[in-house]
């Protein structure tokens, strides 16, 4: 029994984005000034981002045109393969058909590219020489200094603390594409120094990577700032995934009950489930849509659905969404891309119309799911897919305890390559597990910013 791939031709690689807010019943609340507590115009923006992102993050057109110069880089990866998992089926002994679509073949080795060379673009369009970011495993750091090389814009990635020890590998492939990395909090700007100054050994967030990121981003009119997860046109960027993933299961004549993904700010899950929400939305088919995050940081299953900061020294932006609160801070789990304290605005608000199912999963079940996929399938997953993973493994399970067939697609967003280190720990048996007490959660959510 041999694991099965549906490949599409690159004359077949989708051609726009597709931009779920065009199939919402209701629109998701307003993006808030934090100054005025007012919805936020496009000239508020306007110093982080280029316009024509602006104006993706706020339309309500359910295609968005990808430039040629973007497609005709995707061509160097894309269509991504989709698989049919017959070997991991016959491990778990499952009656369930098992497909995950690979993102791991792009050349930074995740799904970061497909909205890392869209901004890239858009900012070198707009005359921009610099980019800055913040990265937490590294996936989205080193995308975006692929990106960046590819058009000359210079790349200073601020890489949450944790991450930047635990990951090397990942620090050099960045240096390798030319970018400079920074261990997140640093002293080379206000916000870092503060946290440092509070808490001397501050492992770093991404809440705290990003305000450094914004901090810096500000102080030049030829930098912009990059974000490689949570907002409306990264996630757009993304669901050129789903699409193919839509193309491909017709190839095989087949079509999922259940469409499952990994969440930390939300832009692969968004990638591959949005295509398949909008379809649900119209009313075309339905599925059940699983976003799986660590129970190390809950924000859809514990966090509050409210108005909060995108970083930790509350210089972005108030958006409303699944919130552990912006000063909290999470455990160093090696899944460094979901290690962060709040939810997509989109994939909240998706949550709360009831599209979208939110689980969360322990460390030690996530690295036990990667280690049997990749003895069975042979692809070493990133830490953070293997929660997706686990989460497959569990429909699958469930399907032969209740003896039902079902289809269940899942997206393997990136390979582990970088993180074997973690992979390591764990077989020695020296990771564990983490979760908060609801307590604990309350007191990270109680200074949450007061919106009337």
């Amino acid at each position: 029994m041999e694991t099965v791939k549906y490949l599409l031709d690159e004359t077949d690689m989708p051609t726009s984005w597709y931009n779920v807010a065009a199939d919402l019943p209701a629109p998701p609340p307003a993006v808030l000034h934090p100054g005025t507590m007012q919805p936020i115009g496009p000239a508020d923006l306007a110093p982080l981002f280029p316009m024509a992102l602006i104006l993706q993050e706020v339309s309500s057109e359910r295609a968005i045109e990808i430039p040629e110069e973007v497609q005709s880089i995707y061509r160097q990866w894309r269509p991504t393969p989709l698989y049919r998992a017959r070997r991991l089926e016959k491990a778990l002994d499952t009656p369930a058909k098992i497909y995950y679509k690979y993102e791991g073949v792009s050349p930074a080795g995740s799904h970061k590219p497909n909205t890392a060379v869209a901004q890239a673009y858009y900012n070198k369009q707009e005359g921009v020489k610099r980019l800055v970011t913040e990265t937490g495993a590294g996936q989205w750091g080193s995308s975006l200094a692929f990106a960046g090389a590819l058009f000359g814009l210079e790349v200073l990635v601020y890489m949450v603390k944790v991450s930047y020890h635990q990951k090397p590998y990942r620090r050099a492939l960045m240096e390798t594409y030319g970018a400079r990395v920074v261990a997140s909090p640093s002293e080379q700007t206000a916000a870092g120094r503060a946290i440092l100054a509070a808490h001397p050994d501050s492992t770093g967030s991404l809440g705290i990577a990003i305000s450094e990121a914004v901090e810096v981003a500000v102080q030049r009119e030829d930098t912009k700032y990059a974000l490689g997860s949570v907002l409306n046109h990264v996630l757009l960027h993304q669901t050129v995934i789903g699409q193919e993933a839509l193309a491909q299961l017709e190839l095989a004549g087949d079509y999922p009950d259940v469409v499952i993904g990994c969440t930390g700010g939300g832009s692969n899950f968004a990638g591959l489930a949005f295509p398949f929400i909008g379809a649900k939305l119209r009313g075309e088919r339905d599925m059940r849509v699983v976003a799986v995050e660590p129970a190390a940081c809950p924000s859809l299953t514990k966090g509050r659905y409210a108005y909060d900061f995108g970083d930790t020294a509350g210089m972005t932006p108030l958006t409303k969404m699944h919130t552990l609160g912006s000063s909290f801070v999470p455990s160093g789990i090696h899944a460094g891309g979901l290690r962060y304290h709040g939810m997509a605005p989109m994939v909240s608000h998706l949550v709360e119309l009831g599209q979208i199912e939110p689980v969360a999963v322990q460390q030690l079940e996530t690295f036990a799911a990667g280690l049997q996929f990749a003895r069975a399938e042979g692809i070493i997953p990133a830490p953070e897919s293997n929660h997706a993973v686990a989460s497959t493994i569990r429909e699958a399970l469930r399907c032969k305890e209740e003896g039902t067939s079902k289809t269940i697609l899942f997206n393997l967003s990136g390979h582990g390559h970088f993180d074997m280190t973690a992979y390591t720990d764990f077989m020695a048996g020296k990771l564990k597990d983490f979760e908060y007490s609801d307590e604990e959660v309350a007191m990270a959510l109680a200074g949450l910013p007061s919106v009337g």
